[in-house]
């Protein structure tokens, strides 16, 4: 399947600062899921405490998030196609805000795992449109270079929320952490509505009626590179998302860091992931995307594979898993920006339908993958590490079967 024609170059989307404030405001704008997980972090385990709930039900209000996000793509992304950009964007912040207002209040772990799928729903309009508005724009390189330097804005969020909710900590509890994720959202809607004009033209918008939107699925669903790089997609954001929900247990439980040293480490590793997006633009100039995503994942599997056997040896303490995971995480720097590239340059037209189904494969397949680790334990590093090694070796062998499309090697390197 053939890519769609461009219908918006680089250089008419925006220029000079206009280009500059819509990856920013695009950044800010992609940060806010993320950050609602990444915030909450350290205090996962005064939730456990305070709720007095198991770890496993108390990573459920990180996992609920994640499905929630899923499955609210499916709906959001159809419409996004059928009634514009703004709107279902601007609902989602609105109904975010008031998820984590009710959050705030949750009186105990099985209704704030609801309210945290709630969440997740109401995120999900806010991760569906911001990628259809970058395919409305941009398209191949062009798409996956601004996708990687709005991970310079989005890596912000797990590089300061960490430790930003360690601090907050310091003066309030886990629900004051919920009651700045409010300020945030509405503070997001307010520039949201202010400065991102609409990206999808009535006449390019698509039908809502049922027997349509089933049409474009199943166009979609039929596309099988399209699914294994959603697959792929979704693999690697497992590996991302495991480490996410056991980290704060691993680290601070298992080897005994304080919420402030976690947020460190975790800092640490999230900068580690942004130099790997940014190290992306500069690979895909040169090389085809695929090619950069296979080396990566390569690097990615060695990584994961010796923090199973540090983690075995019990060598290294601390560092032994951070550093490991760290590498891990770089190399997925260079994978998840390259991955919606690829899919939605097959799928213009229907980009907000096929960011939906990247969406939720992403988001599903880290909410199914995630909890494993807390079925396992989260006492050591070893299960986090048998979880990414798997995620891994699934989404390399993936890859391989989609470098058997000749179609994907049209995008990067010298002569694109």
């Amino acid at each position: 399947m053939s890519a769609e024609p461009e219908t918006r170059s680089e250089s008419a989307a925006a220029t000079g600062w206009q280009y500059v404030r819509l990856v920013l405001l695009l950044g800010c704008l992609t940060a806010l899921p993320p950050l609602s997980i990444d915030l909450y972090l350290p205090a996962l385990p005064q939730v456990r405490d305070d709720l007095q709930a198991t770890d496993s039900m108390t990573q459920l209000t990180f996992t609920g998030m994640l499905i929630g996000m899923g499955l609210g793509q499916l709906i959001v992304g159809p419409l996004s196609d059928a009634v514009g950009r703004r709107r279902p964007l601007l609902f989602g912040l609105l109904a975010h805000a008031s998820a984590s207002l009710l959050c705030a209040v949750a009186p105990n772990i099985e209704v704030l795992a609801a309210l945290r799928l709630l969440q997740g729903l109401s995120a999900s309009a806010v991760s569906v449109v911001i990628m259809a508005t970058i395919r409305d724009r941009f398209q191949g390189t062009a798409m996956a270079r601004i996708i990687s330097r709005n991970m310079l804005v989005v890596a912000m969020a797990p590089i300061l929320a960490p430790s930003l909710g360690s601090q907050l900590l310091r003066f309030t509890d886990w629900r004051g952490i919920f009651a700045t994720l409010l300020v945030i959202g509405l503070v997001l809607a307010l520039g949201a509505f202010l400065f991102l004009d609409e990206s999808l033209p009535r006449e390019r918008r698509r039908s809502s009626r049922p027997r349509a939107v089933a049409s474009s699925y199943l166009e979609i669903l039929r596309d099988r590179t399209f699914i294994s790089l959603a697959m792929i997609g979704g693999l690697t954001a497992a590996a991302v998302f495991s480490y996410i929900g056991a980290s704060s247990f691993v680290f601070q439980d298992g080897f005994g860091l304080s919420e402030q040293e976690f947020g460190l480490v975790f800092g640490i590793n999230a900068i580690l992931f942004l130099a790997g997006a940014q190290l992306n633009p500069v690979l895909i100039s040169r090389f085809p995307l695929i090619r950069v995503m296979m080396a990566a994942n390569l690097v990615g599997l060695l990584a994961a594979l010796s923090a199973v056997v540090l983690a075995l040896g019990e060598i290294g303490g601390p560092a032994g898993a951070a550093v490991p995971m760290g590498v891990v995480l770089f190399t997925i720097g260079m994978v998840l920006p390259n991955t919606p590239a690829l899919a939605l340059h097959r799928h213009g037209v229907n980009a907000g339908l096929a960011a939906a189904v990247l969406g939720c494969l992403q988001s599903g397949t880290g909410g199914l993958v995630a909890p494993l680790v807390g079925a396992i334990g989260v006492k050591t590093a070893l299960p986090l590490s048998l979880v990414m090694t798997t995620a891994l070796v699934l989404a390399g062998a993936l890859l391989r079967l989609t470098s058997r499309d000749t179609s994907v090697y049209e995008i990067g390197g010298r002569k694109s």
